[in-house]
């Protein structure tokens, strides 16, 4: 396990406990058949021990998936004594049929959809993500069969960043059907982290982006990724927050849109923290979770800096409609969701340049230097974006000591000292510059 791998492992491991892409219903909600990864897993399949060098595939992908793919083990997960804690605290029954739990640590089709050799325990199996393969599992691996073949049979298209976002989003995000309100967390859930570029990297990959594979789906660089990652994520929680998710309980707004560390610390480390955007927050007011904002904005600044201020003044806008009522919110969130369309058409499908990369990376390293990503959620977006220009960049080799030590004061939300964080921060740009 390389260093990059290990320490986005640790920050996974809590959120695990374009056009037609957008018009493609997520495998979930597909209309065809899930056979099960047994359907995929003989020898003459996907299940060879090692990669075969005469196929255009590596076909050893259900090897991947069951030995180290995070998703496999969705359900196992479920088993677990916590788990059944957590259920209990709920009253689900148990957390292996509830459906708020199936919903995201299995394939939980509707059991009309559910082939001879499904099973829910294989957890989030092939067909969770590449869709339903009732009418493709036959025609994809004949002579002259093309990948627009298999989507058009029902294939999921996740080459596609905005396809892969909004799929990946579902779950570590969230949709008004399935979401980890607060409820669920404060009954033992894991808070709530996504970025997608870091998760794709994470995940041990079963195909590799070869001539081939760039002829039949394309390439997507992970700049790009990493933009429309952030642009998505902003959209579904300005999509939630507009949805009757936020009413939560009674007198309280739904608080798993806030930082949640703006109030889990201890009561006398105070962390009146105040960014250009929350500045006109009173001090005992919590904040909404907005990381995805803060990140965007520092792309806006290198792109195009009217764009970014939209960004800015609009998220300025949301955190103080969370002093008035619901509607207001919601009025809030409509006009910040235009200025991160307008980021999605600026960022997402962009061949980024040198200097742009490395201007955004400074930008980022400054701003956390200087104290403003004060914040775990928004000091966590800025590191993997950080590590994801300069591997692009080339230098991640020569700078992997000091981000090291960054992540370190990442690696545990619980001890996080903003202090420290931008201290080391400082360090980082100080040896990329």
């Amino acid at each position: 396990m390389n260093e990059r791998t290990a320490r986005a492992a640790i920050l996974v491991a809590g959120a695990l406990a374009v056009g037609g892409a957008q018009a493609q219903p997520l495998p979930s909600d597909g209309e065809y058949m899930h056979l099960g990864p047994a359907s995929c897993a003989t020898s003459v399949c996907h299940g060879k021990v090692t990669p075969d060098e005469t196929s255009n595939v590596l076909l050893n992908e259900y090897r991947t998936w069951s030995n180290d793919d995070y998703h496999s083990r969705a359900y196992t997960v479920l088993r677990s004594e916590e788990s059944q804690r957590m259920a209990d605290r709920l009253g689900l029954g148990s957390a292996t049929t509830a459906k708020i739990c199936l919903d995201c640590h299995a394939d939980n089709v509707p059991a009309d959809r559910r082939g001879e050799k499904f099973q829910i325990s294989d957890g989030v199996g092939c067909e969770a993500c590449h869709g339903g393969a009732e009418r493709w599992i036959e025609s994809h691996a004949e002579e002259g069969a093309t990948h627009e073949d298999n989507l058009a049979r029902g294939m999921y298209p996740t080459e596609q960043p905005e396809a892969r976002a909004r799929l990946c989003l579902s779950c570590h995000v969230g949709t008004e059907e399935k979401f980890a309100d607060h409820d669920i967390m404060a009954a033992g859930h894991p808070r709530m982290s996504f970025e997608l570029e870091t998760f794709t990297v994470n995940q041990p990959a079963h195909y590799e982006i070869d001539e081939d594979y760039r002829e039949r789906k394309g390439r997507i660089g992970s700049v790009n990724m990493w933009a429309t990652g952030m642009v998505m994520k902003a959209e579904r929680q300005l999509d939630l927050l507009r949805s009757d998710l936020f009413a939560g309980h009674g007198l309280f707004p739904e608080l798993a849109f806030f930082d949640c560390h703006a109030c889990h610390h201890p009561m006398n480390d105070m962390r009146m923290h105040a960014t250009p955007v929350t500045a006109s927050l009173p001090p005992g007011m919590v904040r909404l979770d907005d990381s995805s904002f803060q990140v965007l904005m520092a792309i806006g600044e290198v792109l195009e800096d009217s764009a970014a201020e939209r960004v800015r003044e609009r998220t300025r806008s949301l955190h103080t409609a969370t002093t008035r009522s619901r509607e207001a919110v919601r009025e809030a969130a409509d006009e910040l969701g235009a200025a991160v369309e307008e980021m999605r058409r600026l960022a997402a499908d962009r061949d980024y340049s040198e200097a742009e990369m490395r201007e955004i990376r400074e930008l980022l390293l400054e701003r956390a230097g200087s104290g403003r990503y004060g914040d775990f959620t928004t000091a966590e977006q800025a590191f993997l974006a950080v590590e994801t220009l300069t591997i692009v960049l080339g230098e991640y080799q020569a700078l992997g000591p000091p981000l090291d030590a960054w992540f370190e004061t990442l690696s545990d939300e619980h001890d996080f000292d903003p202090a420290r964080y931008a201290a080391v921060a400082r360090r980082v740009g100080t040896e990329v510059r």
